[in-house]
């Protein structure tokens, strides 16, 4: 029996109709909601409850609930989730013809069972249809020939036939009924009922009103019921006047202020994504607590003055934090709805369900969470008559036919279970039905049964696995067990982790690898001795081998030795991709010491900043970039500066003291207090991470790994060293050529490269490239530093079906990456995980309270292992904040680094990347803390305050918008702030749009509203360029190119002098751009061209000049193929 609202019965005597009870007896058990309302009379006591008048006998209105049933079914037309089964086993002689006899009674005493409910005139009315003349005929399945031991898989297959047989409910009426014959002795008795005409209580009332009516019947008796003093639809006319007249007034004001905006929507972490439209597709869970724990908590419940029911819902409010880390939660609560006498006997839909929201902030103490859980209890009682119907009218929510309004969750407690019941040889019991639909995400049910407490789960299929709801089960046994045992413990403390969850996390974690680490430069000399002569690195048409390289790198070693450069030194390099490049890098570790790599394209403070945190003694670098560092106390090379020096240098490999435990690089990333911070990485931590790749994917002497990725990202670590240590050539791309698709699809096939690494953002815009399915040498590709979307896994292997995709994902601050998935071919997964902890590397998934969070719950993941960076440079204060002292382990000078990323385990303990828990983010694989961005424009002295966010308002384009609050009588042109953020921050963190606001939108509690910040207008994209200074296309040419710049900047108009890249453009956006130009002008037009002609203006004279060639190359006379043998012939005849 579906149990579809609480109640507290008044006796715990079990409802046996031995002595033939008559039906008032058992409905005066039924009383309301819980025990506390004894103490809070009915507000309806004074309201007149009669028949409804005459002219709508035939035609009444519908009730509250009613509408909203109907509107439900009508919207989803095609579900049976509303349909309520009774399922009864019958043992012993069973009379058909009593059995008939009582149904037609009850079908004449409740006129709602034969009622439809039609829309007419554009109302929908319960039309109520005359008794047939016909006597009832209950049909009846036959299965007496079945195998016994089949017999209740097929009642089964039946019941679930019958119970997915839709109701049309305009002609239907809304009930059917079914004899299920196993054998003489024996059957089952199956009624469904449309939600629109029953609830719970009535299931109670019709299987005592058949069980009392079939006895009289069979007995030859003429049948005891009393008279029912109204029909359901005379309770629907007067609902409706009196919700109207008096409830509003008087209940409505509470609930508004207790559902106040902003209302929370519940986030539990699902298996699969949400659809569009809620399916209903549902299941059941069975789960038992066991009496021991029974007891304990109803005594708590009498300390505390509570009842069992606030008790457990307290738990269950403690199982969704835990599982949510929310704060504000509203759980809907089912309530009987019939708070008057002459509603108690009626069959019909009164449940009326109970928004209860509660306020678990400040970690209260589970006690104090009972005490606040009991005030909204009785308060929600207090109000219980204002049907949720119209609460969710008055609240204006906005709909969503994805989930349930205000609430996803329901918590059912029922304290008498249906009984056995004899009716002279019969023995009549409840029969499970497996039921297959839900009507929320989650539902909890309970009932006391033998003083323990028995229910299920019931989950929505399309959302939650089996695997899941297992775990939600023994995890709230598990809150139930602490609980009992120290009801005095904080909510945060009750660990949601049972031992066999931790085992498990432990056996994901056994990770150990026996690796023998060793220094990035002896891995390089040993492949060196193995191939000396194989190539290893070719940059355009030059190429070295492994032995040339060394050398090289040797004499450069050498020489910064010479200078006093060794173990753990700090030296700069900043310099274009090239072959010098590599043999810096080389040389940098053969001294022993680790490289600061520095973006030559970083703003001179940006690098100032660096170099001076650094303590840079030597900075290697390009003659061309020289200007970059004006200030620098450094000593700066350049290869003009110490070519000839180099000559005279040793050849042999260089001898230093740095082990695995010295520093192998420094880079810095995005800091949120304004200033870079430099992440030191060890050669033990790099050298383990390597090896892992290396056993993991299985580089050979004919693979050819792409570099491509700048040296002031890590990625370029082992796009360097792990082709160098295993053999393997090293190809490296063009400066600049990481953003050219078409270059990267021409270097690909014209060196065949078989290993590269993308960004997810750009690989992208390279898949959509022209000819990259000529791509046929790539094996495998490896993409890391966003999250991968699922759409784009599926279109690498539309577009590249021989080649691997991996998804790997790491900090900085942990040797490159710490986790790799192999992507699947024909998942069905919405979501790519970031996958398992590589080798000598643990994970750890903890909530704010850094205690572990159960499987599938979403928590900060924590990094430990081998391949932890040493911290930060020269921030101690700051190491410690994020390298925590490891809390699992027992080993000394053990650490976690906390990465303020979110995410959770899988069942099968993949791990999947949920976003941020702070202002960082990765932008085109760049990552940036939004606070340092606001840190530079709060120093503005024109501005007062600012936010800095990312917004993807259009599909797979993210930009950064800031918003301001200037000062009085100041708001700088968008053109001006970005021209003051480029002097201090790297092009990757301006933003793209700059939006003035007042205030800023805040919480109730007085925090920033980021959600309700505003998508920048499109005028603002236009870099606020006043009316008179917006020029307009002046050719044919520039208004078709002004149109695309448009269409893909996603904003109304562009000015022909707007600079591409300061109204919103950047370089993923550009291979777009030109795509469109070439689909429009027939022009292939190179990606540097948009660096160098980024207005409309210079683009459109570019594409004239090329057409122009392209013109006059088709006029020139072509040139005919003449075979050798005809030109032989000419030339002799000559």
């Amino acid at each position: 029996m579906r149990i579809d609202e609480q109640r507290t019965l008044a006796t715990d005597t079990p409802i046996v109709d031995k002595k033939q009870q008559l039906l008032e007896e058992r409905l005066k058990q039924f009383q309301s909601n819980v025990s506390v309302l004894e103490a809070h009379p009915a507000s309806t006591e004074n309201v007149s409850l009669s028949h409804r008048p005459a002219e709508l006998t035939e035609k009444a209105p519908l009730s509250f609930a009613q509408q909203r049933i109907w509107f439900m079914q009508h919207l989803e037309p095609e579900s049976a989730f509303y349909n309520e089964p009774v399922a009864l086993s019958i043992r012993g002689q069973l009379n058909i013809h009593a059995l008939t006899q009582a149904l037609d009674e009850i079908v004449r005493r409740h006129e709602v069972m034969r009622s439809t409910f039609p829309l007419i005139d554009g109302q929908i009315v319960q039309r109520l249809q005359p008794m047939s003349q016909d006597a009832l005929t209950i049909p009846i399945r036959d299965i007496s020939t079945v195998p016994v031991e089949e017999q209740d898989a097929e009642v089964r297959r039946i019941t679930a036939e019958e119970m997915a047989h839709l109701f049309h409910l305009d002609t239907d009426i809304p009930w059917r009924t079914l004899l299920i014959r196993l054998n003489t002795e024996e059957h089952v008795s199956l009624t469904v009922m449309h939600h629109i005409i029953t609830d719970g209580w009535s299931m109670e009332i019709f299987i005592a009103e058949i069980g009392q009516l079939y006895a009289a019947y069979s007995g030859g008796q003429a049948p005891l019921l009393p008279d029912l003093p109204l029909q359901y639809a005379d309770y629907a006319c007067w609902q409706r006047g009196w919700i109207e007249n008096e409830v509003m007034a008087a209940q409505l004001p509470y609930w508004k202020q207790r559902m106040a905006e902003p209302l929370p929507e519940l986030h539990l972490p699902t298996d699969h994504l949400r659809p569009a439209i809620q399916s209903y597709h549902g299941r059941r869970r069975a789960l038992t607590i066991p009496k021991h724990l029974v007891q304990r908590l109803q005594e708590i419940s009498q300390q505390e003055g509570t009842t069992l029911f606030m008790t457990l819902l307290t738990a269950f409010n403690v199982l969704l934090y835990r599982y949510s880390g929310q704060e504000d939660i509203i759980v809907g609560s089912p309530i009987a709805g019939r708070r008057r006498p002459e509603l108690e006997s009626l069959i019909g839909c009164f449940v009326n369900t109970l928004a209860l929201r509660t306020d678990l902030s400040n970690n209260p103490s589970f006690l104090e969470l009972l005490q606040r859980v009991r005030h909204v209890t009785v308060d929600a009682y207090d109000h219980q008559d204002l049907p949720f119907e119209k609460l969710v009218e008055e609240l204006h929510l906005e709909r969503n036919q994805s989930q349930n309004p205000l609430f996803q969750v329901l918590f059912v407690l029922q304290n008498m279970p249906t009984a056995v019941q004899k009716l002279g040889d019969l023995t009549i019991e409840p029969y499970d039905v497996e039921i297959k639909t839900a009507k929320f995400d989650l539902t909890l049910a309970l009932q006391e049964v033998d003083q323990q407490l028995e229910g299920y789960i019931e989950y929505n299929t399309d959302l939650f696995e089996e695997a899941t709801i297992n775990g939600i089960q023994t995890n709230f046994n598990h809150i139930l067990s602490l609980l009992v045992a120290n009801p005095m413990a904080h909510i945060a403390d009750f660990e949601c982790l049972p031992d066999e969850q931790w085992q498990q996390i432990e056996r994901w974690n056994a990770t150990e690898k026996d690796y023998t680490l060793e220094t990035l430069q002896r891995m390089f000399e040993a492949q060196v001795a193995r191939t000396p002569e194989a190539e290893a690195v070719r940059y355009d048409q030059v190429k070295l081998s492994y032995q040339e390289l060394n050398e090289r790198a040797n004499q450069f070693a050498h020489y910064l030795q010479g200078l006093g450069i060794g173990s753990d030194t700090l030296v700069a390099i900043s310099m274009d991709r090239s072959l010098e490049l590599v043999i810096a890098l080389l040389s940098i570790l053969k001294t022993g010491a680790a490289y600061v790599p520095i973006d030559p394209a970083y703003p001179n403070e940006r690098i100032s900043v660096m170099l001076e945190d650094a303590d840079i003694a030597v900075l290697l670098t390009q003659e061309k970039f020289l200007k970059k560092f004006p200030d620098v106390q450094a000593q700066i090379l350049t290869e003009k500066t110490v070519m000839q020096e180099l000559a005279n240098q040793s050849k042999e490999n260089p001898v230093s003291s740095a082990t695995i435990d010295n520093l192998a690089y420094v880079i810095y990333t995005s800091g949120s207090t304004g200033r870079p911070k430099g992440v030191m990485n060890t050669q033990r931590g790099i050298s383990n991470r390597l090896q892992w790749m290396q056993e993991a994917y299985q580089l050979g002497a004919n693979d050819r790994v792409l570099q491509k990725t700048p040296i002031s990202f890590d990625v370029s670590v082992w796009e360097f060293f792990w082709p160098l240590l295993y053999g393997a050539q090293l190809v490296l791309a063009k400066p600049g050529g990481q953003r050219d698709s078409e270059y990267l699809v021409a270097t690909i096939r014209e060196q065949q490269i078989t290993t590269m690494h993308f960004v997810p953002s750009m690989l992208r815009a390279f898949l959509a490239a022209p000819e990259v399915e000529s791509c046929s040498s790539l094996q495998r590709v490896i993409c890391s530093g966003e999250a991968l979307p699922y759409d784009l896994q599926q279109t690498f292997f539309e577009r590249l079906p021989q080649a691997k995709l991996y998804n790997l994902y790491g900090p900085t601050e942990a040797a490159i990456d710490v986790t790799a998935w192999e992507c699947q071919r024909d998942s069905q997964e919405p979501i790519v995980p970031i996958g398992y902890p590589i080798a000598n590397t643990q994970l750890y998934i903890l909530d704010a309270y850094q205690h572990l969070v159960p499987i599938g719950v979403v928590g900060e993941l924590y990094i430990g292992g081998t391949g932890l960076a040493s911290g930060y440079l020269n921030q101690p204060e700051l190491t410690r904040e994020y390298f925590i002292a490891h809390p699992f382990s027992m080993l000394p000078d053990e650490y976690l680094y906390r990465t303020g990323d979110l995410a959770y385990y899988r069942n099968d303990g993949a791990i999947v990347y949920q976003g941020r828990n702070d202002e960082q983010v990765k932008l085109r694989g760049v990552r940036i803390e939004l606070g340092e961005i606001e840190h530079v424009l709060n120093n503005h002295p024109a501005l007062h305050e600012s936010v800095v966010l990312v917004r993807e308002d259009t599909p797979f384009d993210q930009r950064l918008v800031a918003y301001l609050r200037a000062q009085p009588g100041e708001e700088p042109a968008a053109s001006e702030l970005r021209s003051y953020v480029r002097q201090v921050l790297p092009e990757a963190m301006v933003p793209t749009a700059f939006v003035y606001l007042d205030a800023f939108p805040l919480q109730p509690n007085g925090k920033l509203d980021r959600r309700a910040l505003p998508a920048p207008d499109a005028s603002i994209l236009l870099d606020e360029e006043p009316e008179e200074d917006y020029q307009a296309p002046a050719t044919p040419t520039e208004k078709q190119v002004a149109e695309i710049w448009a269409q893909m900047l996603g904003v109304s108009q562009v000015s022909t002098t707007a600079n591409f890249f300061e109204i919103g453009g950047h370089s993923l956006l550009v291979a777009q751009v030109l795509g469109r130009i070439h689909d429009v002008f027939d022009v292939d037009l190179p990606l540097r061209m948009m660096f160098q002609s980024p207005t409309v203006e210079a683009l459109s004279k570019d594409i004239e000049r090329v057409k122009a060639r392209t013109a006059e190359l088709k006029r020139r006379p072509s040139v005919r193929a003449v075979s050798r043998e005809s030109y032989r012939t000419r030339r002799t005849e000559d």
